[in-house]
């Protein structure tokens, strides 16, 4: 595995598992939580120690209970979660504290690696009072490191400008049909870490086989070149199985890198 560093100075796998209909009935991500525990459970036995949730998710404690299930120490695992951008979340201090001590308590543990506001509202300095609120709980190492989730340039600017701690993460939509290269290289000039959701979805059959002739020979498929080619930019990705298969083969991409002449057929998708 490898790593990228946080402003904080923790380190962050550049490859974590998204969560989002794991622990759900149908695997559907507005169905009923069953606890199910299968997908996490073959996604810690591949190797996968960062996991991503949000409190919108309501699967924090199926993934705190795989984790605690694992017989693997806690300090092995990274964890990321997010408090929501809306109401009752983002109307106090309180709320905002009662948010992160749910998360804590669901997630089975007294700390949480990386915590994220889910996404903006239109009220930019309620978005700095909930980040204070934050900053509280990095200052007592409950929250690790914490950061924002869809943020553009403008949220992102004014948040820096109040924030006595800068956010560590911008976690964003990037994809074949959608790099968001503008995000991305605003996070990385501001010593942002970029994270990639939904890294495999939305990619077109045309990009399909584009994608399939560069992966085949280096003997790797659509999938894998992806996330290869977001992680050479620096781009943490969380990808998202329901297949032992399928999160195996998106950890197994440290074998090979990508030439000029490929990044770029892949930049232009």
């Amino acid at each position: 595995m490898d790593y990228l560093t946080l402003v904080t100075g923790n380190k962050i796998p550049v490859i974590g598992s998204g969560t989002n209909t794991f622990g759900k009935e149908n695997r559907d991500y507005n169905g009923n939580i069953n606890g199910d525990t299968t997908e996490l459970e073959w996604a810690i036995e591949n190797g996968y120690r960062h996991f991503d949730t949000a409190i919108s998710y309501r699967n924090e404690s199926v993934v705190g209970k795989a984790i605690a299930q694992s017989g693997i120490p806690r300090k092995e695992f990274f964890i990321t979660s997010k408090i929501p951008g809306s109401e009752p979340y983002n109307s106090n201090e309180e709320e905002v504290k009662k948010a992160v001590n749910d998360s804590l308590e669901a997630l089975q543990t007294d700390y949480i690696d990386l915590y994220l506001i889910h996404h903006p509202w239109g009220d930019l300095d309620g978005m700095v009072a909930v980040w204070k609120t934050l900053e509280k709980f990095v200052d007592e190492k409950t929250l690790k490191a914490i950061g924002v989730s869809n943020f553009k340039t403008k949220e992102l600017d004014y948040l820096i400008e109040h924030a006595t701690i800068k956010p560590a993460v911008n976690q964003v939509e990037s994809h074949p049909g959608h790099w968001n290269d503008e995000a991305i290289q605003y996070a990385l000039i501001h010593n942002i870490v970029p994270e990639a959701w939904g890294p495999l979805t939305r990619v077109s059959d045309e990009a399909k086989k584009v994608l399939t002739e560069i992966g085949e020979p280096y003997h790797k498929t659509w999938a894998q070149v992806i996330l290869r080619y977001q992680i050479e930019r620096n781009v943490v990705v969380i990808p998202k199985s329901h297949s032992r298969v399928r999160q195996a083969q998106n950890l197994d991409i440290f074998d090979f890198e990508l030439n000029p002449e490929d990044r770029l057929k892949i930049a232009e998708l």
